[in-house]
């Protein structure tokens, strides 16, 4: 498959997303919960069906592992390992309670690795898309070229999160560390902020899905950094018995 043509192709696909669920964060719209008792709304839906019949038209072989589905039972087979990971509004929280950190996230999969990720921030109007060595950020139509940063010598900014984040277990887990601020920030935001070269490290020590950070991976690979389990070992996609849960992970240049 040409990534780069997918990309583009993708981009009207976030951007539609992002525009639905916009029109729903500005006039407001009702909390439901899930069987595990977190937060869904009408635009976590509506831009699901969206992104999902954008990708049956453009792959129609190719599978698709979206939030929403998979929460009313609907997994496809990916034992191929190729297949789309879709998290139609990565940070409900975000958006419930009106921060503007909230995204569309779309990664491709192949052999059980992300290898195309694109992410749209709705509010800031902000375009992440990694594939290969190509990673880019595009802001008001205009595209720049983004890359992991090398660590200041006055030491690591760190970016948590702002909803789910143990500040005693994160404090723990930085205390060897030389520190020179830290930031939170809500969904994949984070993910790109160490890909842009905006943080240096995203240490992430609570539960996430695959389709939480299947697109960020892409980018910041593409960027030029790593993501990795919190022992350095390989971050493994495609967990159906494990309900596609990951373990604690680590983003850095």
């Amino acid at each position: 498959m040409n990534l780069k043509q997918l990309a583009e192709q993708l981009k009207s696909t976030a951007l539609r997303a992002g525009a639905l669920e916009l029109e729903h964060y500005n006039a407001g719209t009702d909390i439901q919960r899930k069987k595990d008792g977190s937060p869904v709304t009408i635009a976590d839906q509506q831009a699901e069906e969206l992104i999902i019949k954008d990708l049956k038209n453009l792959t129609p072989d190719i599978p698709i592992v979206a939030e929403e589905s998979v929460s009313a039972g609907h997994i496809p087979d990916i034992s191929g390992g190729t297949f789309w990971l879709v998290d139609p509004l990565d940070g409900t929280k975000e958006f419930v309670k009106r921060t503007g950190d909230f995204t569309v996230n779309i990664a491709l999969m192949q052999g059980f690795q992300p290898v195309l990720g694109v992410i749209y921030t709705p509010v800031s109007d902000e375009l992440y898309i990694g594939y290969e060595t190509t990673a880019v950020k595009i802001i008001d139509g205009v595209e720049s070229p983004i890359s992991v940063r090398p660590v200041p010598d006055e030491g690591y900014t760190v970016v948590s999160s702002r909803s789910h984040s143990d500040k005693a277990e994160l404090q723990e887990f930085l205390k060897d560390m030389p520190v020179a601020g830290q930031s939170f920030r809500g969904s994949s935001l984070k993910i790109c902020q160490v890909a842009a070269g905006e943080a240096d490290i995203y240490p992430r020590l609570a539960p996430t899905c695959e389709w939480d950070i299947a697109a960020g991976h892409a980018i910041v690979n593409a960027a030029g950094g790593v993501m990795t389990q919190i022992d350095g070992n390989p971050l493994v996609y495609g967990k159906v018995q494990d309900g596609f849960l990951n373990p604690y992970f680590i983003v850095k240049a």
